[in-house]
């Protein structure tokens, strides 16, 4: 019997999921939602928070100030409520309603400004108007990458010792660096391939949190990268949809990488593959797992056709430049 006595104690890091018999070759999906956060953000969260009270920056009464549209939020939430410590998330109007409310339950101040812009605006006003508050800027603070360097890589390289190639995410960028940066030092053969979603136009920015297009932000280091690969955000729906239907609801950010490894693999042999799933699906049951919402937002054509062996995903492969 395992007992725990914070949250943060809890997180499941050796769940594999075996998709041949989903997606016709054999991939292996590391699940990193199964902890109270229901995310792979706890990892750089407490990474975070443990170096600021390291080097002092916080202390008991302090306020941690953060942006957030999705599921760093929720994860500072839930370290501040175990810790102790008060955290005003500036967020926006990508955050959708169920992922304020979370964060409110667990004693959250959410603050919405109107575009990531005008919030980092607002966190800099924040802290330098108030004493106590500490902002840990999760794009360039090196606990962002420095959890996926202490666990994700170690742990993947521990459960799949024979690993020919793992794709991750870029999103912010910490799971993807982390994991790099280790496998480079101890398995500099393993090829790591980046994923990303490409929006249909402008109006993507502003839908829901699901999937959007990157941006880079100064944690990544893309030398680290062997192969990008960009996935239409319609075809990364389709995929968490054609999971979903093997009843293995994940997160917009599973479908995506999935559909990305799967656009490399046609191209590329690899023996040993591993994607990344950094969160489950109960947070977007009203966006992409809603039919009305994807065909408002993408068209019909983003939803399954119902055919037996539909390819769930659509590609663009670019080399990384040396």
């Amino acid at each position: 019997m395992r007992v725990i006595t914070r949250p943060e104690e809890f997180d499941v890091t050796d769940l594999y999921v075996d998709l041949e018999h989903i997606v016709g070759r054999r991939v292996l999906m590391k699940c990193e939602g199964f902890n109270f956060a229901r995310s792979s953000k706890l990892k750089p969260a407490l990474e975070m928070v443990t170096l600021a009270e390291r080097a002092g920056v916080l202390r008991p009464g302090s306020t941690i100030v953060e942006t957030s549209s999705g599921n760093l939020g929720v994860a500072l939430s839930l370290v501040a409520a175990s810790r102790g410590y008060r955290f005003v998330c500036v967020t926006d109007p990508r955050s959708t309603l169920l992922t304020r409310q979370l964060m409110q339950n667990l004693g959250t101040e959410v603050l919405v400004a109107p575009d990531p812009a005008a919030g980092l605006r607002l966190v800099r006003s924040l802290c330098a108007e108030n004493d106590g508050y500490t902002w840990l800027d999760q794009y360039v603070n090196a606990g962002n990458w420095m959890a996926h360097f202490r666990s994700t890589g170690p742990d993947i390289l521990r459960t799949v010792p024979d690993l020919d190639v793992l794709f991750v995410g870029v999103g912010s960028a910490g799971t993807l660096t982390g994991c790099a940066r280790y496998l480079r030092q101890v398995r500099p053969q393993v090829r790591i391939v980046a994923v990303e979603c490409v929006g249909p136009g402008p109006r993507a920015a502003r839908r829901s949190t699901a999937v959007r297009t990157s941006v880079r932000f100064p944690v990544i280091d893309m030398s680290l990268v062997d192969d990008l690969v960009r996935v239409d955000e319609a075809a990364a729906i389709r995929a968490c949809r054609r999971l979903a239907l093997s009843g293995f609801l994940l997160g917009g950010g599973s479908g995506m990488v999935l559909a990305g490894a799967l656009g490399w693999l046609e191209d590329n042999d690899a023996a040993t593959a591993v994607v990344i799933s950094p969160d489950l699906g109960d947070r977007y049951l009203d966006t992409i797992y809603q039919d009305q919402w994807v065909k408002d937002n993408y068209g019909p054509e983003a939803l399954l056709d119902g055919a037996e062996h539909e390819t769930p995903y659509a590609k663009t492969l670019f080399e990384v430049p040396r």
